[in-house]
């Protein structure tokens, strides 16, 4: 197979391995394998650097490059791997403005040497008109939020993001702000001559055939199709694009469409080719979503490409990967090579044959395995199958912990009274020693601050003490308390009608009697409960167990129309009911994204609660 290139929003870059097949080995190496790609960029990481592991950045056969949040915790991350027997990258930079610097230097990108950055980074006036006309947007804030890293091949330039997306108003501008600025990026880098391959999630469904919520966001917003295409981020991305559908006169500087979207080329009129759904509402099985991850390259790279896909049936994220593969062989300048000699630096391959080998003399800056934490290191698993330790000799046996245990507790003979030898018990035995033991005459040890019998005398044994007062007194649970105790039938307090066991250590005593009439007359005898009272009582606390345990069972679920129990769900939507649970149907959206009557969708039961718990007892 020729070169791959695969973009896949993970929503945590550990989330995958929660899914099959990826929860079997749980290392990215077989993740790579099992993707068959040879660049792999991740979205979503919600990692920062200190976050960073072994098996993330120190994976056998791949380089890596992190674009990582500096503020905010478990958000955005962008990062990109590249297998290094297929394809090296001669530069590599993080953010889109250039004004971040490389690692381990004070120098912006933009004004390094030009042997050494990328270039067409936006101009003073791109900048202004993207960030000043978007509310004072500072660049290296949006530089700052790990959401760009760019690769540059001898071929083209790889630019990987993840795009902000509009949840609310507050991130409109710096959204906005974002795109102008990716968009100013690839026009100058095509000015240059550079071909641009750029994926990621862009967070922006092109057309209607994009997304499954088109007609919902139109009536919601109350538009219609020219305004839901002319939406200011759609309009951006749509301008860039050859065939992007824009309505009015393109934006000035933005007059030519410059990128092919590769997977809608491949299918250009193909329906639900959807890579993201909700999973709050567990669209998914029944495919309402929204594409909005991207393999998009310059126009001119159009012929470079064999296949394209998504790759719906993967699991381990709200998104699914989507990918590109190159063909072997390419037409570049009207002559025909090999996409290995375009991936690699000058002399590593020629005609498709690998002339050098890959080294660490290849590491850019940028690489993940040149953070001082992992600097000069391998992983570990791959430390132990390229080297394995060597065999133990034969005279050093492992001693298993419970020989080791029955070792230390063995008795150890010191001098007795009369000269012979006494077994002295450790001290973590004395809560089990037998009361002969206790009587015994003092014997020191190097562990023991106290004799023997003082220690025996001053710390009495609880397990001795549960084996001879039998059952406990105690309360064992709370059903207990509610049980209905059995009625006296002598009605007396005395030790004589306990039905508790004497100790085993106590003296046999005789039981006292009464010396005198007086005292006699003085012992009260309740007469005997009738069995219409005892009954009463025996109901009476039925109904209180019943009760009580009402209160602690799990609550029981009402049914919606398939006869299925319904799944409890909290309003999170600010307003009168935010906070209140409601019960509704457990199956997924279908198709068309709403409740369905009489299908395999999910169905309109809702039931507020309060409501179901308001019509009585539900079982």
């Amino acid at each position: 197979m020729a070169l791959r290139i695969t973009t896949w929003n993970v929503n945590g870059i550990r989330n995958p391995f929660s899914y099959q097949p990826w929860s079997t080995t749980r290392t990215f190496a077989s993740m790579f394998d099992i993707l068959q790609s040879d660049i792999i960029c991740f979205q979503e990481t919600k990692i920062q650097r200190k976050d960073l592991r072994d098996d993330m950045v120190l994976v056998p056969g791949f380089d890596c490059y992190w674009s990582l949040p500096r503020h905010k915790k478990g958000y955005s991350g962008v990062v990109i791997y590249t297998r290094n027997n297929k394809c090296a990258p001669i530069r590599a930079e993080e953010g889109i403005a250039g004004v971040l610097c490389p690692p381990n230097s004070t120098v912006p990108f933009r004004e390094l040497d030009e042997d050494q950055h990328i270039g067409g980074y936006p101009t003073l006036e791109q900048l202004t008109e993207a960030c000043d006309g978007a509310e004072g947007v500072d660049p290296a804030a949006l530089d700052a939020e790990g959401r760009c890293v760019i690769l540059e091949f001898p071929a083209f330039v790889l630019i990987g993001t993840y795009c902000p997306a509009e949840r609310d108003q507050t991130r409109t501008h710096f959204r906005t702000a974002f795109l102008k600025l990716l968009d100013a990026r690839i026009r100058n880098l095509t000015k240059m001559g550079k071909r641009v391959v750029w994926i990621g999630d862009v967070n922006i469904s092109r057309e209607e055939i994009d997304t499954a919520m088109a007609e919902e966001m139109m009536k919601r917003n109350n538009i219609d199709h020219v305004g839901w295409i002319s939406a200011p981020a759609r309009r951006l991305f749509n301008q860039l694009l050859v065939g992007g559908k824009v309505y009015g006169e393109k934006d000035e500087g933005r007059e030519d469409q410059i990128l092919w979207d590769v997977c809608r080329g491949f299918h250009e009129d193909r329906k639900g080719m959807y890579t993201c759904w909700e999973t709050k509402v567990n669209a998914r099985p029944g495919n309402y979503g929204a594409r909005i991850d991207y393999v998009v390259c310059s126009h001119d790279m159009k012929e470079w490409w064999e296949d394209s896909n998504i790759q719906e049936g993967l699991m381990g994220s709200d998104h699914c990967p989507v990918y590109g593969v190159f063909k072997e062989k390419v037409t570049i300048q009207g002559q025909e090579k090999y996409i290995w000699d375009l991936v690699n630096p000058p002399g590593v391959f020629e005609n498709g044959v690998r002339k050098r080998e890959w080294s660490t003399k290849n590491l850019l800056p940028m690489s993940g395995k040149l953070i001082q934490e992992f600097d000069r290191r391998r992983n570990i698993k791959d430390m132990f199958t390229k080297k394995p330790s060597l065999p133990k000799p034969a005279s050093q046996k492992t001693v298993s912990p419970k020989k080791q245990i029955g070792t230390i507790l063995q008795p150890t003979a010191s001098p007795g009274k009369n000269g012979d030898t006494e077994d002295v018990i450790p001290s973590i035995e004395l809560a089990t020693a037998p009361s002969s033991q206790a009587s015994a005459s003092p014997v020191k040890s190097n562990g023991m601050k106290r004799p023997l019998s003082q220690v025996s005398a001053s710390a009495p044994s609880k397990k001795a003490r549960t084996e001879s007062n039998g059952p406990s007194r105690g309360q064992q649970s709370l059903k207990g308390f509610f049980s209905m105790k059995p009625p006296k039938t002598d009605g007396t307090n005395s030790p004589a009608s306990s039905p508790e066991k004497e100790p085993a250590s106590a003296q046999p005593t005789t039981r006292s009697l009464p010396e005198s009439p007086s005292q006699l007359q003085q012992i009260s005898v309740e007469p005997p409960i009738s069995p219409q009272e005892y009954a009463a009582a025996e109901a009476a606390s039925f109904e209180t167990r019943k009760s009580w345990g009402k209160l602690f069972a799990k609550p029981v679920a009402p049914k919606c129309e398939h006869e299925e129990p319904c799944k409890s769900m909290l309003t999170k939507k600010p307003g009168v009911n935010c906070g209140r649970t409601f019960w509704m149907c457990v199956r997924p959206l279908g198709p068309s994204g709403k409740q369905e009557r009489g299908t395999q969708w999910r169905c309109n039961t809702f039931i507020w609660a309060s409501d179901w718990d308001a019509r009585g007892d539900p079982g």
